[in-house]
């Protein structure tokens, strides 16, 4: 469950205003929880502990005892439930993406957004070969793994952050506030999480760090490095111009309005 709930609270913070977030996430925390209280009270009343551990597919072996026939309508609902995850997901990260361009801290093409269609179109097509590149892997555990331990050492490294600014920068405008104990558990629970994925498959998540440390010398060459030879810059300048006159793409100051 908290699982679930904190990837949905990541995708709150991409698309709501800062005064709705407190209320979007413990509704949220409500509903989520209720709603997996009551699965697993209707799968344990209706299928025994032995069938339960021999299932491959709970759901479907629940909807089969219960609904005959229209136990066809599980996959497809869960199959519906992956495109709405995938959707919020994209929709997320691309935006993500999008505001990290527009701080300077990744290519300005992706900071950028459709003339016509106001929405960050390279943000969002840069997705395809990093997912692309992801399905190359055989294992879907060992992706897990790795993908799992980068998202929980940032998010946890992110909130530990905040805890750090509130004391070192206790003026700095706050849109909301919430006891400190809750970010110090919840950051402790992530870099818990970490040395767990760490002691217990520590190939899949050295793998993930290592590709994680390959953004610290990118960073350092394409940010940091300011005194970077002509040849380059103009090569950089160039492929970001036909780039904008492929994807009809502008940056955002200069998307006329319709």
């Amino acid at each position: 469950i908290a699982s679930v709930l904190e990837c949905r609270w990541i995708i709150v913070n991409f698309i709501l205003s800062f005064r709705n977030v407190p209320l979007a996430i413990c509704t949220s925390m409500v509903i989520v929880t209720v709603g997996y209280v009551l699965t697993n009270v209707a799968y344990f009343t209706t299928i025994s502990p032995e069938d339960l551990l021999s299932s491959k597919a709970v759901a479907v072996t629940f909807a089969e005892r219960l609904l005959g026939r229209f136990s066809l309508a599980v996959p497809i609902f869960v199959a519906l439930s992956c495109f709405g995850s995938m959707n919020g997901g994209i929709f997320a990260v691309s935006r993500m993406f999008y505001v990290a361009s527009r701080e300077g801290h990744l290519p300005e093409i992706l900071s950028m957004i459709h003339v016509r269609k106001h929405t960050p179109l390279p943000a969002v097509i840069v997705l395809l070969p990093l997912t692309m590149i992801m399905l190359f892997t055989s294992n879907l555990n060992s992706l897990l793994n790795f993908l799992s331990f980068a998202r929980w050492l940032f998010i946890g490294l992110a909130v530990t952050g905040m805890i750090y600014l509130r004391y070192k920068r206790p003026d700095m405008p706050r849109p909301f506030k919430v006891p400190l104990f809750i970010p110090a558990l919840f950051s402790f629970t992530c870099l818990f999480m970490v040395a767990l994925s760490l002691y217990a498959d520590p190939v899949s998540t050295g793998i993930g760090f290592a590709i994680t440390l390959t953004g610290v010398p990118a960073y350092y060459l394409f940010i940091i490095w300011d005194k970077k030879p002509r040849w380059f810059s103009r090569l950089k300048d160039k492929t970001t111009l036909m780039l904008q006159i492929i994807l009809e793409v502008v940056p955002a100051e200069e998307t006329p309005r319709t």
